[in-house]
């Protein structure tokens, strides 16, 4: 009994001195529930609300890994957002939701930040279903602008003139093509949109293209910004300010500053008034200048240079590693990195290396990703073979097209995408691709569940998107080995557009290099025989498949390509059982099952055939792998249950 109250003793001694540490180092932040908490402060005491949410941001995610870099580039805005709008009234739309974790820390979920991307606990982007602070979804990119003046325009014409809107955009998210549309409209709509850039030069890599170059460039003078705003107010003041006369003035003063400084302005060129560049990390200053711009008629733009990391040394040195650096020391900055040389490799990996390999080989071979190079370890052609590798920005869709530009003049690019990113350029895939059955290699990585990054990033679609496409061979490895030669197959002559999807993460074979060989289009091949029932699967879920029944006497067939699909395999299962289950790694609506089912079907048979998959009723929410498998049923116990759990079934361990 002594032992256990002193157990006791000590466990809430422990509490105690953990608690009365917070209370020190957060003495500000631990007093801090909602924005309303926040906005009891002084001005003065800001920048060290800024300091402790970076300390507790790091703290947290040195033991529960997640997007680290872009929160901490961010806390200052967050915090001067949060103090100067009356949230959640007013509208924050956040862009590229990977930069809002001190925005979930401040609204409310501070005391759930430890279950951010764990199963069951709070989600690993802003979502309106969790909270009434999170305005919109903003998993992907570049939807803010769009998405916020929606919602300016809805409060017009709901009589809510009294709510603010703000669009916060960064991250290499204005090269998207959505935010240039955004952008376009909210120059002839009428509204009072607010949009800051968040400009650290950076996407996930360095950002790329015109866009940010313009933006380094871009400058204009502190102090003629301060005139022409104080000139403003005391117009609008004397009632001189109305909305024609507001448009004319505009349009004068930028002709007036373009002169001066021999420079245009994007924007200001749009109608949508500019203000900065500003320092992002300023935050009596950013309080200043939005409470002045609080109340401005007209859509404006306030120009922010922040750096991703800031605050945090490690982060601030290598900010591509520190996006999402895993579990490490925060007070060393040491990632605790698991080097077990007999690891198997990732896929991206395995990739990246048979990329440069093949593109040694032939000199037509180009490489194209939107803003992925590490992620998808294309960076080791680019390294190479920089004259030979374009990284586009965060723009899929030009991706797309511009690789089909390309191969209709006799290069053979191999586009590499999320496959969750590559939902955005569907249609340049038909219209651009498909349609002129042009040779381009489509690379969809992250396909199937990916786990923590949750429901906007799991790769669930693309199977049953892209099977309705005339003109698309659509396949996915097994293995590292398999990935390697469908490479090596979708360069090869007269293959047309060629999808090749993999998931995230390692692969299953220690020795991932083998002989780059041709493997015949349309065909599977027959892993293990049986008589009960046929499993047929395709993409690295085989690997279960074939852990679950190797002691079963069933047969299992990798089919390795969805389209077209190997008919001598469905012939000789359609004559052979009665049973078929099909397992993949993606909406069961739509792919291999369905597939399957339609050829069956078509050709006169009619054998009992179960789909195995993600569901179509809702979106698989975020967790680890093992957990979302197990959960939507495609984890090794689920496809054991699923061959041996049937009433008209006797399968007998072998």
């Amino acid at each position: 009994m002594c032992i256990g109250n002193c157990e006791l003793f000590v466990s809430l001694q422990s509490l105690y001195n953990f608690y009365a540490v917070e209370q020190e180092n957060l003495r500000l932040l631990s007093k801090i529930q909602y924005p309303e908490d926040l906005r009891q402060l002084k001005v003065e005491e800001l920048p060290q609300v800024c300091e402790e949410l970076r300390q507790d941001i790091v703290q947290e995610l040195s033991v529960n890994p997640g997007h680290l870099a872009s929160s901490l580039g961010v806390a200052e805005i967050t915090v001067a957002l949060h103090y100067v709008f009356n949230t959640p009234e007013d509208r924050i739309v956040w862009d590229v939701g990977h930069q809002a974790y001190g925005h979930k820390i401040l609204t409310g979920r501070r005391e759930q930040f430890c279950t951010n991307r764990k199963l069951g606990g709070i989600k690993p982007f802003p979502s309106p279903t969790e909270s009434e602070y999170d305005t919109f979804a903003c998993g992907h990119a570049s939807n803010s602008i769009s998405a916020a003046l929606g919602m300016a325009v809805a409060a017009k014409l709901e009589g809510k003139e009294n709510r603010h809107v703000v669009a916060v955009i960064g991250d290499g998210a204005m090269s998207g093509g959505l935010a240039f549309e955004g952008l376009n409209n909210v120059s002839s709509s009428p509204n009072d949109l607010l949009i800051i850039l968040n400009d650290n030069n950076m996407s996930i890599d360095r950002s790329v293209g015109g866009m940010k170059q313009y933006l380094l460039n871009l400058s204009t003078n502190e102090t003629y910004n301060a005139l022409r705003f104080k000139a403003s107010r005391w117009l609008h003041g004397k009632g001189m300010l109305e909305d024609d006369r507001r448009k004319g003035l505009i349009r004068l003063s930028n002709a007036i500053k373009s002169a001066i400084s021999h420079q245009q302005n994007i924007f200001e060129g749009m109608n949508i008034r500019y203000f900065g560049p500003f320092d992002g990390h300023n935050v009596k200053e950013l309080v200043r200048i939005l409470r002045q711009m609080k109340d401005m008629k007209g859509p404006k733009l306030l120009h922010l240079h922040t750096q991703k990391g800031h605050g945090y040394a490690p982060a601030e040195k290598d900010v591509t590693t520190w996006h999402a650096p895993g579990k490490f020391n925060p007070d060393t900055g040491e990632r605790l990195v698991d080097d077990d040389p007999n690891k198997p490799q990732k896929y991206q990996d395995v990739f990246g290396h048979t990329l440069l390999e093949l593109a040694k080989q032939n000199p037509k071979i180009v490489g194209v990703t939107p803003a992925m190079p590490s992620g998808c370890s294309m960076n080791i052609m680019m390294k190479e073979l920089p004259e030979r590798t374009f990284d586009v920005g965060i723009a899929e869709g030009h991706a797309v097209t511009f690789s089909g530009g390309m191969a209709k003049d006799g290069l053979i690019p191999f586009c590499n995408i999320y496959s969750a990113f590559a939902q955005r350029a569907f249609d340049n895939i038909i219209h651009d691709v498909a349609l002129l059955n042009l040779h381009v290699v489509f690379c969809f990585d992250r396909a199937g569940i990916v786990g923590e990054d949750g429901a906007t990033h799991h790769g669930a679609f693309d199977l049953a998107a892209l099977r309705p496409i005339p003109n698309l061979t659509i396949s996915s490895p097994m293995d590292e080995h398999e990935l390697r030669r469908l490479m090596y197959t979708a360069q090869l002559p007269n293959k047309g557009p060629f999808v090749i999807r993999y998931p995230r993460g390692g692969g299953v074979l220690q020795d991932w290099r083998c002989p780059l060989e041709e493997i015949k289009v349309g065909t599977g091949r027959k892993l293990h025989d049986g008589k009960d029932v046929a499993v047929l699967s395709i993409g690295p879920i085989g690997n279960d498949v074939a852990e679950a029944v190797k002691d079963l006497d069933v047969a299992h067939y990798d089919m390795r390509f969805l389209k077209p699909i190997d008919e001598t395999i469905l012939q000789e299962v359609a004559e052979r059982f009665q049973r078929i289950i099909t397992v993949e790694n993606g909406v069961k609506t739509g792919g291999l099952g369905s597939a399957v089912l339609e050829w069956m079907n078509d050709h006169g048979y009619h054998p009992e055939v179960s789909r195995l998959g993600m569901p179509d009723t809702d979106f698989v929410e975020h967790g680890s792998v093992p957990e979302l498998q197990k959960i939507v049923g495609l984890d090794k116990e689920s496809i054991i249950r699923a061959i041996t759990q049937h009433p008209s079934t006797n399968t007998q361990r072998l």
